[in-house]
């Protein structure tokens, strides 16, 4: 037996179609008719199963589960969001493990945006 990757995220919102045209617009991220959207990795795309303690800060405790979408053009990302008067909500940072930057959707869920360093 071998576990392949993810095969999907799934939450509850209040408003399906609001969230899905907020993702298309923010995120560039368009959902068909049944309310989700395949993403086909690329050869250098990495999905990360990570777990947390339960008073990390990392991100707000009152949230379970965090997204985590990997960029190109981070800088791009923060003078789209600034276009569309999209909070930052924690600044870039950046590390060994590449640029990293966090805004919240509308029902206040914490997105996290992951560009790798080139290697």
């Amino acid at each position: 037996m071998e576990v392949k990757g993810f095969g999907g995220v799934f939450w509850r919102t209040n408003d399906v179609e609001a969230l899905k045209n907020w993702y298309k617009e923010v995120l560039g991220i368009s959902m068909g008719d049944w309310n989700g959207a395949i993403f086909t990795p690329e050869s250098e795309n990495e999905t990360i199963f990570s777990l947390f303690k339960e008073d990390s800060e990392y991100f707000p405790k009152g949230q379970s589960v965090m997204l985590n979408f990997q960029v190109e053009d981070i800088n791009a990302y923060v003078e789209h969001f600034n276009n569309l008067d999209i909070p930052i909500v924690k600044e870039l940072e950046r590390s060994d493990y590449g640029s990293f930057l966090w805004i919240a959707d509308p029902d206040g869920r914490w997105i996290e945006l992951w560009e790798k360093n080139n290697e």
